[in-house]
């Protein structure tokens, strides 16, 4: 059974989101303040934290960032901060998904189901996945999807979730011109070009964690590609 934390001050709302997800056969537990749902984290990571924003003890934005820089987890950022820099600040911390209050229970759980699916297939893909080497210029890349394993010229490398999914993206579709629009539909199931600067941001941060080797192409007017090639050395 996945496990669910709902960070949420407002306790009509908290509750409401925890019983309507253990209905739909989730375990969910909620938590009024960041400081109480830190310490439950260090206890027991969840599948997910559904997390609102503004807390009586600090910003959600900031907690989000800061907790991701020890463990990946799924985050689902749900406020009332409907302003589309805010949207967009969530999704650049590497959220899977933001829901602005008022919003249907019902639209929370599907968006929850929908997230875990996508989850579930990419763990199934992986399980099978074995290293690859790659090159470009005097880069070497070591690439497991299955372990999580990257290392560049020897070194781990640290991805947020988000930039692991556009890096899978473009491993599967090496040498192909794909588009913003391209890698915000597969990556984080978002159709809109209002969105376009989210997959800029992680690409520059995606950039900067592979070193300054030419992994990752910019195609004027079009978009993306990935340059650098399997080898078997």
């Amino acid at each position: 059974m996945k496990l669910i934390y709902i960070v949420e001050d407002h306790q009509v709302i908290r509750e409401g989101v925890r019983r309507y997800l253990e209905m739909s056969g989730y375990s969910a537990l909620g938590f009024g303040t960041l400081s109480t749902a830190e310490q439950a984290i260090s206890v027991r990571k969840p599948d997910l934290i559904i997390q609102d924003v503004m807390l009586p003890d600090g910003d959600g934005f900031e907690f989000i960032e800061k907790l991701r820089k020890n463990m990946d987890v799924a985050v689902i950022f749900m406020t009332a901060k409907i302003a589309e820099d805010d949207r967009i600040h969530g999704l650049e911390l590497g959220a899977d998904d933001y829901i602005c209050k008022p919003f249907s229970p019902k639209e929370l759980v599907l968006r929850v189901q929908a997230l875990f699916r996508r989850m579930d297939a990419a763990g199934a893909k992986s399980a099978t996945s074995s290293t690859v080497i790659l090159r470009a210029g005097d880069g070497v890349m070591e690439f497991n999807e299955g372990t999580h394993l990257l290392k560049v010229n020897g070194e781990d490398v640290g991805l947020t979730a988000a930039e692991w999914r556009i890096l899978v993206y473009f491993l599967n579709n090496i040498s192909k011109i794909l588009s913003r629009s391209d890698i915000l539909r597969e990556c984080f199931d978002y159709e809109s070009e209002s969105y376009d600067r989210i997959a800029d941001t992680h690409i520059k941060n995606l950039r900067a964690k592979l070193g300054p080797f030419p992994w990752i192409e910019t195609v004027r007017g079009y978009g993306y590609r990935f340059i650098g090639y399997i080898t078997t050395d």
